[in-house]
């Protein structure tokens, strides 16, 4: 891994679901830095697709994973969800979840935290079923393609989504840069943008496999977005971090940004 950056050939070969499930979203076993990392992006997602939050017709989330939280929250604010994955494996799971397969993961403790965020902590069989509802499709994507999401070519978002995935795609700041602008190709004059990144991330663990990361700082994600087209509406920085032998970080930068109108 020293001196290389993972190639897309390497996370289609060796990035396994589970393992990577295991390792970052068991929310209540797993280790506290996870949990807790978990629970903030979630709160960020209510906050910004919440009452009186963003809305619209249709979202796009870029570099699922093989996870749905992302969802969770815009499923109640959009009608029509498009998720996508690099990997064939990942764009697996979030079948086997959205059709009930036997042996699902099981989101039902972050589903049930998502939940009382909203104030009721019972309705999480009918989140599913309405996130289930929502989500229309599930297509291969690379953010570093100008069409990230060719061949398919889907009518202009009102939303994109991108969660902790863009400095994994990415193998350079110029390349990061370069995506977020493919990222903004789809999307309508006005649509928004909402991403979370990890800040300093060199590489991060699955299972014992290592991948590699883009380092980015704030600054630089901040100027990527302005550069990209956009206006950023709401910047958080926040200091948590992953567990150091998993994925050592020095914080999460959440940005809310609008495209700008054409010229």
């Amino acid at each position: 891994m020293e001196g290389s950056f993972t190639g897309g050939d390497e996370y289609q070969k060796h990035f396994l679901p589970r393992d990577y499930l295991a390792t970052f979203y068991s929310f209540d076993s797993g280790p506290v830095p996870e949990a807790e990392m978990l629970k903030f992006n979630l709160e960020c997602l209510h906050k910004t697709f919440g009452p009186g939050g963003l809305q619209g017709d249709t979202l796009i989330d870029i570099g699922s994973g093989p996870t749905i939280y992302q969802v969770l929250a815009a499923c109640e604010s959009f009608k029509d969800i498009t998720l996508s994955d690099f990997t064939d494996r990942n764009r697996e799971e979030l079948e086997k979840w959205l059709k009930k397969e036997p042996g699902a993961y099981d989101w039902t403790p972050a589903v049930r935290f998502a939940c009382e965020l909203e104030g009721n902590s019972d309705r999480w069989r009918e989140k599913e079923e309405k996130l289930r509802a929502v989500v229309k499709r599930v297509l291969k994507c690379d953010a570093n393609l100008g069409n990230p999401l060719a061949p398919v070519v889907l009518p202009l978002a009102d939303c994109v989504l991108t969660l902790l995935a863009m400095e994994c795609a990415c193998c350079s700041l110029d390349a990061y840069r370069a995506a977020l602008r493919n990222l903004a190709s789809l999307l309508k004059p006005g649509g928004h943008l909402v991403t979370i990144v990890t800040l300093r991330l060199k590489s991060y663990m699955v299972g014992k496999r290592q991948f590699s990361c883009v380092p980015l700082e704030k600054e630089e994600v901040e100027q990527a977005v302005l550069d990209a087209g956009f206006d950023i509406e709401q910047l958080l920085h926040s200091p948590r971090s992953y567990t150091v032998s998993l994925a050592a970080n020095t914080g999460l930068c959440f940005i809310v940004a609008r495209k700008r109108p054409g010229p």
